[in-house]
């Protein structure tokens, strides 16, 4: 009896694989309907912005006066800006996770405060203290890009740093003879590239996007010309936005396609590290 019992009770407590199926099938369907109704969410405004804008508004951007100087002038603080937040930021955030893990929360506080004050505050006290040679130069604004780029690039390079097992590779990498400059180099940087492309599109879509301090400098970049020959032209302006915006998302791609790529081959970083030897790495034998 107790056989058929536990017979019995093993038969009821396993479900039938109809209802196994259904419950597959309602999570995909949720999925499937959120990515609906977000993709919605995103295409009808955009569409309504090129049915407003036209075809013919985007072969007249390029020849309006003006576009091509304020889209070179984003561009290069766009370079200015990621060239100075990565030698900044990577080394730091590496050091705070190696030596000084405890104040990880005290970096976050302090990163985020840029998106707490106010870009109006920031610049005025900037043009206080900021040296002549600086204010009569567009580089001002690379500067000050960096202080807004650092809440997002500091959070894309700590969550690609918790991802790896850093100690571990930091020590394989000296037992081999490797000096610390070489270890990031070599070993830590490959491993981070995901991140880092990841601060890379967050603070070129911010420099292609930010009006308040280039406005208050005086400096026409992209976003100020778009918001001055809006006056003008209201259909070229929201084709360039769009033109931005396409730009943007062609980076994103670029990081998604890299992304995959490097994740195909995370497993076997660690095994390539102890193969490779002191003099691949710099060491001496």
């Amino acid at each position: 009896m107790a056989a058929v019992a536990d017979i019995a009770q093993a038969g009821t407590s396993a479900p039938a694989p109809r209802a196994v199926a259904r419950r597959r099938e309602r999570p995909q369907a949720w999925r499937w309907i959120v990515l609906i109704l977000a993709g919605l969410y995103f295409a009808i405004p955009l569409y309504a912005a090129f049915k407003f804008a036209g075809f013919k508004a985007f072969t007249k951007v390029f020849g309006q006066a003006g576009f091509s100087d304020a889209f070179t002038l984003s561009l290069r603080l766009a370079l200015i800006t990621t060239i100075i937040t990565l030698v900044l930021l990577v080394p730091t955030t590496v050091y705070v996770h190696l030596r000084l893990p405890g104040i990880r929360r005290l970096m976050e506080s302090v990163t985020i405060l840029p998106i707490v004050i106010p870009p109006i505050v920031l610049i005025v006290g900037v043009l206080e203290i900021s040296p002549g040679f600086l204010k009569a130069s567009p580089n001002l604004l690379g500067l000050e890009y960096v202080v807004l780029a650092m809440p997002f690039a500091y959070r894309s390079l700590d969550a690609g740093l918790r991802s790896l097992d850093l100690k571990t590779l930091v020590e394989a990498s000296g037992s081999l003879g490797a000096r610390m400059p070489v270890t990031l180099w070599r070993v830590i940087l490959p491993n981070l590239r995901t991140a880092m492309l990841s601060a890379v599109v967050l603070t070129v879509a911010l420099v292609l996007g930010e009006f308040t301090m280039a406005s208050l400098d005086l400096y026409q970049t992209f976003p100020v010309w778009i918001v001055n020959f809006e006056q003008s032209s209201g259909p070229v302006s929201v084709a360039a936005s769009l033109l931005a915006l396409i730009v943007t998302w062609i980076f994103l791609m670029v990081i998604a396609t890299l992304g995959n790529r490097r994740s195909g081959k995370a497993g076997g970083s660690a095994v390539t590290l102890f193969s490779v030897s002191r003099r691949d790495i710099g060491g001496s034998e």
